[in-house]
């Protein structure tokens, strides 16, 4: 569906601004999409998606080594393009700040090449990818703008600007190391 079909629509249900808890477990794209309800928050629930991916990560890493991060950043980017296009539609939303699965993925791809560190070079990591995916200057907003819309290529758009953001952060922080 485009943008343009979606609005043209006489029915239409309207767009779904605030999600609910009941929206986040009615289909498994949801859940997945607004990052275990992680998304759910109407003030900053970008910070909150990237707080929880963080919170995760550290859960996560000590079962998890390096293939096995590859893996899950892999399989959970192609998850996430679903999960966010289909979000996005039943929203009618094209890239709504609730989804927060992007940031969850890309953030974990950051804290996995940054890794090894203490907490303050990941508070580092964190501030950088929060300014990045927030101010969305340069390559992020190439890849917001260029990626909009429903279906498919929108989805694909909702998940690269935040790898974008994730690019740029983990240059800071190569230049910076180096």
């Amino acid at each position: 569906m485009t943008d343009a079909s979606m609005a043209a629509e006489p029915n239409a249900t309207p767009a779904l601004l605030h999600p609910t808890w009941a929206f986040t477990v009615s289909h498994p794209a949801h859940f997945i999409a607004l990052g275990a309800g992680s998304g759910l928050p109407r003030t900053a629930p970008g910070t909150v998606g990237t707080l929880w991916a963080w919170a995760v990560f550290l859960l996560l890493q000590p079962w998890l080594n390096d293939t096995g991060w590859a893996v899950l950043i892999g399989v959970g980017t192609l998850v996430g393009w679903w999960a966010s296009t289909v979000t996005a539609q039943h929203m009618r939303i094209a890239d709504s700040g609730h989804i927060v699965i992007d940031e969850i993925i890309a953030f974990w791809l950051v804290l996995w090449l940054v890794m090894p560190t203490g907490f303050w070079g990941q508070l580092l990591a964190f501030a950088l990818f929060r300014l990045f995916d927030s101010v969305k200057f340069g390559p992020m907003a190439w890849a917001d703008r260029a990626f909009k819309g429903f279906g498919p290529r929108g989805g694909f758009g909702i998940m690269l600007d935040d790898f974008a953001a994730a690019l740029c952060t983990l240059l800071v922080i190569a230049v910076w190391r180096f």
